[in-house]
């Protein structure tokens, strides 16, 4: 797949390639350097590193569970 730089040395990849990996508008893509070449892949959200902030949270709004939000279905022509 050939995907094209643009001046401002942007690329934009394909909706279905963004799909295949569960990225969408707002989420960041990690390049990994490896001697194969360049990997692609999401970028998760470290929770060792927001440790620091529970103190902080709001307790009496619930919790919101990261990973079963982003196992939910949505429909894709909402992230076109």
């Amino acid at each position: 797949m050939i995907v094209k730089i643009t001046s401002r040395r942007q690329v934009t990849f394909p909706a279905r390639v963004l799909d295949a990996i569960g990225v969408g508008p707002g989420d960041r893509l990690e390049l990994v350097e490896s001697p194969d070449g360049l990997h692609l892949r999401p970028q998760r959200i470290r929770h060792d590193c927001l440790a620091p902030l529970s103190d902080s949270l709001h307790r009496s709004r619930g919790t919101f569970d990261l990973a079963a939000f982003r196992s939910q279905a949505y429909e894709p022509a909402l992230r076109d």
